[in-house]
């Protein structure tokens, strides 16, 4: 079976677009900047989705859904929000074989929309706090997309909440991003850092964008998902007021936050190699597969038989449709399990004619290519064990490639000399928004973030001079 995979250290654009294709995750549509998500990439994302959704509603949030349309007039009512987002907008003048009186934007947020039913819905503080989120889909006008990364339309979740107070608005922005960091670590095995945005790197509109950053295999930075602490802006812009406990009028505090189907890049990027897609075990949608294996069709059909009994007893402890049996018989067993390999599947057990006299099948794990003959008897214990070492290992893996990839200076020249050599660099910096677009321009990088779990850190900033500097991480992204 040809590889058609190009090498990561030859072309790693090439590289990406190849794993997608192998792994049949998504493909490019006729429409420009979109991508049909195939089979496979769908599956992935609704696990993704489940976890997520789980987290919300555990949370105390509950889902709704709004319109594609929204009146272009929304978008002019907060000033900073329309500036950001005018270059990505699709427009929409004419329906009905008539031209529209007014426009209306193809949704790239939701905030304008939201906040202006948020303004019908909110009366009273007891009316308050407001959680709602939409799954949905978005639009944003991408010159140079890339599947998964930035495409024009893409699929997420958009969280919008109200609050009767500044203190809960900033905390429910920060829980969120907690809820986001736990499932990029624990099931996607992202190696996140938690941090606040710079000036320059803020959300249009809001008073704070905090961010899940994470390092893929190039050394690049990809943001993963942000949660946002938009202030009183929107809540004025739409008139979003209530009657606090006193009797007096008040706006309420808002926060909106989001993660979409980037988050595939991500984990393509951050886990894959030369051979093809790797998945952690917990957002995998075949998480096993057995490939039963004989020259003999009455053999065959036997151990066939057998690997759909051992197949139903691990999905009893996986879950159901987590495990499947290969009975591509007509195809060498070596192109069988390189099928599988290139798909991502975790962990793969072969169940030759040798391996059923002893009751037994060979593991072959993904990540490592480590192999173990594991007894029948023992699977439905061993192979969840197998599974939680996997995606434990892809983890701590990815947490160690960014920790060696990430450099600290103390000085301009320095940061600018290692941002060319690749990598995430730590400095302190207190730069304005025009000294963030210098160093853009110069380097090609930008702050990603002041992480948090740094933020009592202080210095002297590397292009100002000026004391007092907090932590930054500087990269260049996706």
């Amino acid at each position: 079976m040809a590889r058609n995979i190009t090498p990561r250290s030859q072309d790693y654009s090439q590289w990406y677009l190849d794993i997608i294709k192998v792994a049949e995750l998504a493909d490019y549509a006729p429409v420009r900047g979109c991508m049909v998500i195939r089979p496979t990439g769908y599956a992935v994302w609704e696990i993704i989705q489940a976890k997520f959704d789980k987290a919300f509603k555990e949370t105390g949030h509950v889902n709704a859904y709004f319109p594609l349309l929204i009146p272009s007039s929304y978008l002019q009512k907060e000033a900073e929000h329309v500036e950001g987002f005018a270059p990505e907008c699709a427009v929409v003048t004419h329906a009905g074989g008539e031209k529209l009186e007014e426009p209306f934007v193809v949704r790239p947020t939701s905030e304008t929309v939201i906040g202006a039913m948020f303004s019908k819905w909110v009366q009273s503080w007891r009316d308050l706090p407001l959680l709602i989120n939409q799954w949905c889909n978005v639009m944003r006008w991408e010159k140079r997309p890339r599947l998964f990364l930035r495409t024009s339309e893409f699929l997420w979740q958009e969280g919008h909440t109200a609050h009767a107070t500044r203190d809960e608005a900033e905390a429910e922005t920060k829980k969120m991003l907690g809820v986001y960091a736990k499932i990029m670590k624990e099931d996607l095995a992202l190696p996140i850092v938690e941090g606040v945005k710079s000036a320059g790197e803020r959300f249009p509109g809001a008073l704070d964008t905090y961010t899940c950053e994470t390092m893929v295999s190039d050394t690049k930075a990809l943001q993963a998902g942000t949660s946002h602490f938009l202030g009183q802006n929107f809540a004025k812009a739409f008139e979003i007021q209530f009657q606090d406990a006193n009797g007096d009028q008040q706006f309420a505090w808002t926060t909106s936050w989001g993660v979409s189907t980037r988050m595939i890049g991500a984990v393509i990027m951050t886990h894959s190699d030369d051979d093809g897609l790797i998945l952690p075990p917990r957002i995998a949608p075949t998480k096993v597969v057995i490939v039963p294996i004989s020259k003999d069709d009455a053999k065959f059909a036997e151990m066939s038989a057998k690997a759909h009994e051992l197949a139903d007893k691990l999905c009893a402890v996986l879950g159901p449709l987590s495990v499947k049996v290969d009975e591509q018989n007509h195809m060498r067993p070596a192109d069988r399990f390189f099928y599988h390999l290139q798909k991502g599947v975790p962990l793969r057990l072969e169940l030759g004619e040798k391996d059923a006299a002893n009751e037994a099948v060979r593991s072959v794990r993904r990540d490592t290519g480590a192999k173990e003959d594991l007894k029948w008897a023992e699977l439905p214990e061993r192979v969840p064990a197998i599974l939680d070492d996997i995606q434990k290992s892809l983890y701590e893996k990815a947490c160690a490639f960014r920790d060696a990839n990430t450099y600290e200076v103390d000085s301009y020249e320095a940061l600018k000399a290692q941002l060319a050599k690749g990598g995430w660099v730590k400095c302190f910096f207190a730069g304005s928004v025009e000294d963030e677009k210098k160093i853009k321009e110069e380097t090609q990088a930008t702050v990603r973030c002041y992480p948090l779990a740094e933020k009592d850190r202080v210095g002297t900033c590397v292009y100002t001079g000026k004391e007092g500097a907090h932590l930054a991480i500087f990269s260049k992204s996706y």
